[in-house]
């Protein structure tokens, strides 16, 4: 006897076989090649906008709430950053003055300024040059300008991402990120 629902199903996976055997090669070179972009990605109104590969480098301002306040009421200093300069040969720590009275003690030269890295137990110092003297601006400050000072870091032992305390007297700054 003739089973007829038997024939079908061997009808369709035969069927299936064959159109799998001509669909795999296909799909398998498409896997492999990369989709590319649209070459005018205005052209197509549904597509998607193609963004760089290059991640962002979104940076949190470290004196955004109470210790940006802080600086800027007590010292009148604002926009404090630390970064390696000169092959990481030099620590620069740089401040704008909002408030030049507040900020003097900062540009002061008799007033002693360090930098000290806990994590690689070391304390850096501002170099004196012979002819130049300290690497450190020492004007009188005026609001709205930036001043720096650079630090000695011999055999580059502070790195960038590292983070730096910078004391300048009763100044304390804790926790910068060197960059």
């Amino acid at each position: 006897m003739f089973n007829h629902q038997a024939s079908v199903r061997s009808t369709f996976r035969i069927a299936g076989l064959i159109v799998g055997s001509f669909l795999a090669p296909v799909l398998i070179a498409q896997a492999a090649t990369p989709s590319q972009p649209p070459a005018d990605s205005k052209a197509t109104s549904s597509s998607v906008p193609v963004h760089s590969a290059s991640p962002t480098r979104y940076q949190p301002d470290p004196f955004a709430g109470r210790a940006g306040r802080y600086y800027k009421v007590v010292w009148g200093v604002d926009s404090l950053s630390v970064k390696a300069a000169e092959s990481g040969e030099l620590i620069r720590f740089s401040y704008r003055v909002l408030d030049s009275q507040r900020a003097k003690v900062l540009n002061d030269k008799r007033v002693e300024a360090f930098l000290n890295s806990p994590a690689r137990h070391i304390q850096l110092v501002i170099p004196s040059l012979e002819k130049v003297g300290q690497l450190r601006q020492s004007n009188t400050p005026q609001s709205g300008t930036s001043y720096w000072m650079a630090f000695s870091n011999p055999h580059r032992a502070v790195k960038r991402g590292d983070r730096v305390n910078v004391v300048i007297g009763q100044f304390h700054a804790d926790g910068l990120v060197v960059e």
